[in-house]
């Protein structure tokens, strides 16, 4: 075998892990490397690793975008598994993070360990194995051990190839070569000799470009100036003068700008974006054409865009307030000029997204909106432009995302439903696209969950029945497309769940029992997955539940046996990982009930407790987040009913119901009513707990464990025979459309 025949040819030449605060440093190695043009005396040589390219392009960098992509889990494997290299952007923050730890670990089961490459922006290698210091460790924990013989992390160390740019350590220019030493297979000292000897001859004719054009943009632009303010020299030549200064300046920000990245320097390249900047401030916009003012906000978004991407936040914000402003008064002043009016939404999205970075969420909703209403008025003067109405369509989810978690649901529902009605459209003119249709989807499931919070089944079982329809169709109609399997099972899961919170539990064990049968399928032909081992384990949980309170028994016993083996592995893989953590005591919970149902009362106690102790911490971390809310006020109501000390399960109960009132969005949740009403009978508080028991009853709540607790206290809960007949109706109407 060659050299070059060694390693399979690979799609990208590297993959970028980080996580999402370490984003500027991501975005720096990103540039610099596809940027970096290889020496030409090394191009050709063979390696282990096959020829030196001439360049590293392409390099994949995930989380690149605001708005959610459904597959991304899939991308990410895909990436993966055609990347020659894995640069890992090594901090506190990476070492914490679950998908950083998990790309590495895919990576190193790819067979390519010898192929991962750090860059260390800040922390401590080694720091966890300090007291008091673990908070420090830059290292994800799949980065600190090698994999053993089972694929998984073994217990002994091991030190990463590590390029490190903190303060006193190799510095940008140096780690940057490192990394590149390793990704080509060659020395250091080599790939820095040649590229010396190359930055001495370019710096050289750059430097002396950058002076030159600098100095004849402000000749030009005094020029320009002076030759429009005098009345003896002609308009027009005074803006031909300034249309050459303008296309200098842009030159300065184009090809000088991408020449000066090349050689990573970021002081000269400042230089010219500050003259620039200096340059276009300094100009009247008066009498002067519609064009030349277009292309000095265009000019101006490049700069703010260029500052953003380096992290100057507030130099970006300048920029981009500068050219809002020119851009803004060409948009208003034709209305009708299509192009003109995405071009100052474009800004707005810019604008927000500076705002989003320095974590001013009310302002970067703002822009948002304000680029929303943008485009849906470019929309009326263009209504065929589909790609138009994804993007408004996109916005729309983002936009009810970040309501939905700021506790606003009204407002949420409307960009939800507005997202709804749009991809109706677009999929319905391209059957085909299967991006479309997914988001269609998405849009079914978002309403669905708002539903269900507001206490509206009806509308929730109709919105997943539609979102589980399309998955299933789009997973028919590519069956080896395994991300599309593991969308088609969540939403078999979620809809069973849903239909037997109203009573039909037969449909919700077939679905859990589907979807579980889906993600053990999945789990065996890609054991590393831990999307679809997080789903085997959940669902069995949620299975085991349902088949409990249905009367079986061994096989809860079993189903729960197989969700606690599951997460106690994830968990042991990444214990800060609060999704798995949560899960884990989930199926803890359901063990402890299971413990209680066939009478080991100290059993249930313990095992209660337990599931205390681990979602107590959760709930304080994320006092918002509706699954842990459920399960620690379900652990406490179980601890009350197993514990000897009165005064105890009392408190518990109060702690419990203190909880559920404390909800300030989706109080009408059947989910958290159900257990107002256990907590509030279990305290002999009957007649409070009637009219939750009649607006449940109205909703047509049917759980079976709130059937349970109402028949051991005798009150009479019958069929709602009317809210059966209005599920049907949603059904067949969401169906219809």
């Amino acid at each position: 075998m060659t050299p070059a025949s060694a390693t399979p040819a690979c799609r990208y030449r590297a993959f970028i892990s980080y996580s999402h605060r370490d984003k500027a440093w991501a975005g720096w190695l990103h540039r610099a490397l596809e940027t970096y043009a290889v020496p030409k005396r090394l191009v050709g040589q063979a390696t282990a690793f096959g020829e030196i390219p001439a360049r590293l392009a392409p390099i994949f960098r995930d989380r690149d975008e605001l708005a959610s992509a459904t597959d991304l889990g899939r991308k990410v494997n895909e990436a993966l598994a055609q990347s020659e290299s894995l640069l890992v952007i090594c901090s506190p923050h990476s070492a914490s993070s679950r998908w950083v730890n998990e790309e590495v670990l895919a990576f190193k089961r790819l067979g390519r360990s010898e192929r991962i490459f750090c860059l260390i922006v800040d922390g401590e290698p080694g720091a966890s194995e300090l007291p008091g210091r673990a908070a420090e460790e830059c290292f994800a924990p799949a980065l600190r051990h090698p994999l053993g013989a089972d694929g998984e992390l073994s217990h002994q160390r091991t030190e990463p190839i590590a390029a490190d740019v903190r303060p006193g350590k190799d510095g940008k220019a140096n780690a940057k070569l490192k990394l590149i030493a390793g990704m080509l297979d060659v020395g250091l000292d080599v790939l820095k000799r040649r590229e010396l000897q190359r930055r001495a001859r370019r710096m050289a004719a750059l430097a002396t470009l950058a002076l030159i054009v600098m100095a004849g943009t402000t000749a030009l632009a005094i020029t320009a100036l002076i030759a429009r303010h005098a009345a003896v020299v002609a308009s027009q030549a005074a803006e031909r003068r300034q249309k050459q200064a303008e296309s200098l300046v842009n030159f300065m920000l184009g090809d000088l700008n991408d020449k000066l990245a090349r050689t990573s320097r970021l002081d000269l390249l400042e230089a010219v974006d500050d003259h620039a900047m200096s340059y276009f401030q300094a100009l009247p916009t008066a009498d002067v054409t519609d064009e030349a003012l277009a292309q000095r906000a265009k000019a101006l978004e490049k700069i703010g865009s260029m500052r953003l991407d380096q992290g100057h936040l507030p130099a970006a914000m300048t920029s981009y307030q500068a050219a809002l402003k020119l851009a803004g008064a060409l948009a208003d002043g034709a209305p009708a000029d299509v192009p003109r009016q995405l071009a100052v939404a474009e800004i707005h999205a810019f604008i927000g997204m500076t705002h989003w970075r320095q974590g001013q969420l009310d302002a970067a909703q703002r822009d948002f909106v304000a680029a929303q209403a943008i485009l849906q008025r470019a929309r009326v003067l263009a209504p065929d432009d589909t790609q138009l109405q994804f993007q408004l369509a996109t916005i729309d989810n983002n936009l009810g995302h970040a309501m939905e978690a700021r506790g606003r649901l009204d407002d949420a529902m409307l960009s939800y439903r507005s997202m709804l009605l749009l991809m109706r459209k677009l999929v319905a003119a391209q059957p085909g696209n299967a991006e479309w249709a997914a988001s269609l989807g998405v849009a079914h499931n978002n309403l669905g969950k708002l539903a269900l919070m507001r206490g509206e089944l009806a509308t929730a079982i109709a919105q997943y029945a539609a979102d589980d329809a399309i998955e299933s169709a789009l997973a028919a109609r590519d069956p080896k497309d395994t991300s599309q399997r593991d969308s088609m099972l969540t939403v078999h899961a979620i809809l069973g769940r849903t239909q037997a919170l109203a009573g039909n539990v037969t449909s919700g064990i077939a679905g859990l029992q589907q979807a579980v049968d889906i993600a053990m399928q999945l789990r065996t032909a890609d054991p590393g997955n831990t999307d679809f081992q997080e789903h085997a384990a959940l669902y069995a949980t949620q299975l085991s539940r349902l088949r409990r309170l249905s009367g079986g028994a061994t096989a809860p016993a079993a189903l729960t046996a197989q969700a606690l083996a599951i997460f106690a592995s994830l968990t042991r893989q990444d214990p800060d990982n609060t999704a798995w953590q949560r899960g884990f005591a989930e199926a803890r919970l359901e063990q402890a009930a299971q413990s209680r149902a066939a009478g080991r009362t100290d059993v249930a106690r313990a095992q209660a407790r337990a599931v205390l102790s681990m979602l107590d911490p959760l709930l304080a971390q994320q006092p918002d987040d509706r699954a842990t809310l459920l399960a620690t006020v379900g652990a406490k109501l179980l601890l009350a009913a197993v514990t000897d000390d009165a005064s105890a399960a009392q408190q518990l109960r109060d702690d419990a119901l203190s909880a559920v009132k404390a909800v300030k969005s989706g109080g009408s949740d059947p989910r958290l009513l159900a257990l107002q009403i256990e907590a509030l009978l279990a305290l002999g508080r009957k007649t409070e707990a009637q009219p939750v028991i009649r607006q449940l009853w109205s909703s047509g709540y049917r759980d079976a464990a709130l059937l349970a607790v109402l028949r051991r206290e005798r009150i009479d809960y019958p069929v709602n025979a009317a809210f059966q007949q209005k599920l049907l109706a949603a059904t067949d109407t969401s169906a219809r459309q």
